[in-house]
């Protein structure tokens, strides 16, 4: 399931990027609708997503509330997703082992 939001996070903030960036612009600099009739549902559906697999995920991954509730905050943040899957839903690196031979 971890895999799977991190997988809708980082497609979640492509989309609203998309979104932000290609499609609005077309929309009232070139008149043309189209980018955000197609990209808006798509991200909507995304986000949607994104906020449901929260709460799936949050407590396989050992989040508290103040955590849940900045991870839903990160779905209203153009790149905060990105954060979120590349720094909330890794393991946390185990710490070397000591060389032999330093112990105190």
């Amino acid at each position: 399931m971890i895999r799977v939001f991190r997988f809708v996070s980082v497609a979640e903030a492509f989309s609203f990027l998309l979104l932000l960036l290609v499609a609005m612009p077309l929309k009232y600099g070139a008149d043309a609708p189209v980018g955000v009739q197609v990209m808006g549902p798509v991200h909507g559906v995304l986000f949607m997503a994104y906020v449901g697999l929260v709460f799936l995920v949050r407590e396989q991954l050992g989040w508290d509330l103040g955590r849940t509730v900045l991870a839903l905050g990160a779905a209203v943040l153009p790149v905060a997703p990105f954060f979120v899957e590349r720094h909330w839903t890794r393991p946390a690196a185990e710490p070397e082992p000591e060389p032999a031979g330093r112990g105190a």
